[in-house]
């Protein structure tokens, strides 16, 4: 049975005689030997529940995110990789998204009633904000989150870049993950171009972004 739980970059120094001024990008943070030890990952599935998909936030891409990450799930439990879940509520109760108790809140069916090892239970889109999440990976000696789930921009990118900043390995599942088109006062992006963005700004710094594929076979 799984367990259910509820709810730190250096500067550079430059030498006053240097005269490169060129920019630098940010460069992601480079394990001391990724080929001598081996990987402690735990796998990651943020918020796949009904409101991504039969609520009032229809998930559109990229268009197998969702087969993905059961694929994920799937593959990740044969080699012994600890399976996380992870549901967020909305902390109004009035919430017109997220309500807990609501079918929306609920995780989708196929999600639910696949193994995992715990469910962590969250209302912001930091997965480690108010949960256990970060004691449980610790204890267990994972060095790596793997992320997949929902939303690309909002709670995956959130929660990888906690996992970076708490000195974690990070690997980003780029057709795991997935969102939706947005337009509010600051304009409006297509999914497509919203889920691009944040896989270029995850590899730039804070995880490896790689297809399911690609991850399976490192397993």
């Amino acid at each position: 049975m799984s367990a259910v739980l509820f709810p730190r970059r250096t500067t550079a120094l430059t030498d006053s005689r240097t005269t490169d001024t060129r920019p630098t990008a940010f460069a992601p943070p480079r394990p001391l030997c990724l080929n001598c030890l081996p990987m402690k990952r735990a796998l990651l599935v943020i918020d796949v529940q009904n409101e991504y998909f039969t609520g009032k936030l229809p998930v559109t891409y990229p268009a197998n995110s969702l087969p993905n990450i059961l694929r994920a799930m799937d593959e990740a439990k044969k080699a012994g990789v600890p399976v996380v879940v992870i549901q967020h509520a909305a902390p109004q109760p009035d919430s017109s998204v997220f309500r807990r108790g609501s079918r929306e809140w609920e995780l989708l069916p196929d999600i639910a009633q696949r193994p995992h090892d715990a469910l962590i239970h969250k209302s912001l889109p930091g997965s480690f904000t108010g949960t256990d999440l970060e004691s449980w990976l610790r204890s267990r000696g994972i060095d790596t989150a793997v992320i997949s789930g929902y939303m690309t921009q909002m709670c995956c990118d959130t929660t990888s870049r906690q996992a970076c900043h708490m000195g974690m390995n990070v690997e980003f599942l780029s057709d795991a993950t997935g969102t939706l088109a947005f337009e509010n006062e600051a304009g409006k992006v297509t999914a497509e171009e919203l889920h691009r963005a944040i896989l270029v700004t995850q590899q730039l710094r804070f995880a490896k972004v790689l297809p399911t594929g690609d991850w399976i076979k490192q397993l």
